[in-house]
């Protein structure tokens, strides 16, 4: 469970957690990873686990972002099955139970479907949108409206940690490793209290990073926009030319070459930023440098 800026609430979220597990006789251990809060949050957390034995807490040495904490969440687990759970409590702890009930029977990945959310209208429309999207565009197929909310044997969190991506898509490289994967619906909750640690500049970086790393087609695109745009200006080309010797005029100019020049200047530059984010992620991964760094922690040295 990543977590950030959570420290009023983590209290009744670890008891709502250990009160479900419990009923459903699961031994178990919750790992929270403090994605650098600047709210106490880590202090929480070692007042909590020296509370309760099954808690294992790790700060992060700054925010390193929600992918990063789950993939830290991911390497400090040692149990057979793995859940992930955000810290806001939109997505309800009562389903897993029914998540590793699915895992004991011959299934690898059993993911939450959002069939309903409890958003304004604007961040639902835009939310649907980017999985249509990307799902589209992507050349392996990503469920549609569902997120990090998943349940997964310990071999397939293991296949995801040989992925040494320096920008993470967890909803994404789970689909892209295969195994036998299954979706439950829920309804999403409203968040428990606070606002929610993703801006949207956040969510535009996590979906570009979606894009790039599971599609080639913005690349592809381009190309095509720029033979489209190549064609037309020939074409116009041909015919004024045409014109001007079956019909000698004055051709006055200005505004069409201001005008092809601007459409000119437009598409190459989109086309030199959809290259950029492509060079930017591969630059990243190139460096290999550690998804994130561990500060402290609540284990015995």
């Amino acid at each position: 469970m990543p977590v950030y800026k959570s420290a009023p609430t983590l209290a009744v979220l670890v008891e709502r957690v250990s009160r479900i597990m419990s009923a459903a006789g699961i031994n178990f251990e919750l790992i929270l990873v403090d994605d650098g809060s600047n709210d106490g949050s880590f202090e929480e957390i070692k007042r909590l686990s020296s509370q309760h034995s099954f808690i294992r807490g790790f700060r992060l040495s700054r925010n390193f972002g929600h992918q990063a904490a789950l993939h830290i969440g991911l390497q400090k687990c040692r149990g057979s099955y793995i859940a992930i759970i955000d810290d806001d409590l939109q997505d309800p702890p009562e389903i897993l139970p029914t998540f590793f009930e699915k895992l004991y029977g011959d299934v690898d990945v059993v993911y939450g479907i959002r069939k309903k959310r409890k958003e304004n209208l604007f961040q639902i429309i835009l939310y649907s949108g980017f999985y249509r999207i990307l799902n589209t565009l992507s050349s392996i197929e990503i469920p549609l409206d569902a997120g990090d909310f998943c349940a997964m044997r310990k071999c397939v969190v293991e296949a995801l940690l040989q992925l040494q991506l320096a920008n993470l898509f967890l909803r994404g490289t789970r689909a892209w490793a295969g195994f036998r994967q299954l979706g439950v619906e829920y309804e999403r909750s409203k968040r428990f209290e606070g606002k929610s640690g993703y801006s949207f500049r956040k969510y535009i970086k996590l979906a570009i990073t979606g894009m790039m790393t599971f599609s080639y087609i913005p690349l592809r695109l381009s190309i095509f926009l720029g033979l489209f745009i190549t064609t037309i200006t020939g074409i116009y080309s041909a015919c004024i030319i045409a014109y001007w010797l079956f019909r000698p005029f004055d051709v006055p100019g200005y505004l069409s070459i201001v005008l092809i020049v601007t459409l000119l200047g437009g598409t190459q530059l989109i086309c030199l930023g959809i290259i950029g984010e492509y060079l930017s992620h591969v630059n990243d991964n190139a460096r290999r440098w550690p998804i994130a760094f561990i500060a402290e922690t609540t284990e015995p040295e």
